[in-house]
């Protein structure tokens, strides 16, 4: 089975025979012990350091569908190398193009990826409400924000109320959590350990989602809710707003509240906060841990993992794309 390796020191990476070949390098440049990773073990790579490699490893990684997914030192995702698209469709493109520039279907698809993210957050918010941390509060206001989104009657109205459910529920994040405090939403950098945790977190499930994109016939940068943009993919971050909830969010909680990340696993530094390198294996070993658990899928009535909850989303989202199937977001029941 593929899976996802992370390198989290700045290093060399080559191609022996058919083994990816990853040599650290400390701050003077000397080369630490190698790391041999077989290829047909690898799904994805990321590079949280600086990554020295030459174009026949990239053709090689091209070769093999291995993306590498790049990140700054402030643990912001910088950009990934792709494989060249293998399932190109011209009319699921043509289509695609065509749901979002007529505003009505556009904001059909959007106001499903709002509604779906509100779900969601409601049903982390009820979980914990019974659990005797009170978040009634939080799940009345945004109950009540959720009645405006079928009336809204363009997407920058809708954006501004996925914006206020969203701030309604971060209000809640102190109640949840035990013993941090997350305060004002903060990513450039982060404030505190909570904000730092989730950035970094969100990152994952944001490159998780492209990287599923990548392996149906949609194209990553034409979205409906976000708007497209230069050097983004902003269908990554549609997809992104309904899983954050399950996969972020929820990892957060069990990460802080279980101990398992803790005060010295952050570096502090005079306006930010970040993860050491010791947290971030931490946290991206829970992450694994997570995207590869399965639920019972009532439609499909079969198990499936966490991963392939985000592949089947993009399928239904090209079901709707080509008037197949109505697209309805995925929404947690348990």
């Amino acid at each position: 089975m593929r899976k996802s390796y992370y390198l989290f020191n700045s290093g060399r990476m080559s191609r022996k025979d058919h083994t990816l070949k990853f040599t650290s390098l400390d701050e003077n440049g000397i080369e630490g012990p190698a790391r041999y990773i077989p290829v047909e073990s690898v799904d994805n790579l990321y590079a949280f350091g600086a990554l020295d490699a030459n174009s026949a490893l990239f053709n090689f990684l091209g070769q093999q569908q291995i993306s590498v997914h790049f990140f700054d030192y402030y643990e912001h995702y910088t950009g990934s190398f792709m494989s060249r698209d293998y399932l190109l469709s011209g009319k699921t493109l043509i289509a695609q193009t065509e749901n979002y520039s007529n505003p009505r279907k556009r904001l059909v698809l959007a106001s499903r990826f709002v509604e779906g993210a509100a779900f969601n957050m409601l049903r982390n918010l009820r979980y914990y409400n019974s659990r005797e941390k009170d978040t009634s509060e939080q799940i009345s206001h945004i109950e009540l924000l959720m009645e405006q989104i079928p009336v809204m009657t363009a997407v920058d109205m809708l954006m501004g109320i996925e914006g206020n459910i969203r701030n309604t529920y971060y209000q809640a994040f102190d109640i949840i959590i035990n013993d941090f405090e997350m305060g004002c939403r903060t990513k450039r950098p982060p404030s505190n350990e909570v904000n730092a945790l989730c950035s970094f977190i969100n990152m994952m499930c944001y490159t998780l989602c492209l990287d599923m994109i990548h392996h149906t016939q949609l194209n990553p940068t034409i979205s409906y809710l976000h708007q497209p943009g230069a050097r983004r993919y902003s269908l990554a971050l549609d997809l992104a707003e309904i899983f954050k909830p399950l996969l972020s969010d929820r990892l957060v909680f069990a990460l802080l509240n279980k101990r398992i990340i803790g005060k010295s696993d952050f570096d502090y530094q005079l306006n930010s906060c970040l993860l050491k390198d010791g947290g971030r294996k931490k946290v991206v070993r829970a992450w694994d841990e997570r995207l590869s658990e399965t639920i019972q899928h009532r439609s499909l009535k079969r198990k499936v993992s966490y991963r392939h909850l985000v592949r089947l989303e993009c399928y239904k989202l090209v079901k709707h794309i080509l008037g197949m199937e109505d697209y309805k977001p995925f929404k947690a029941w348990w």
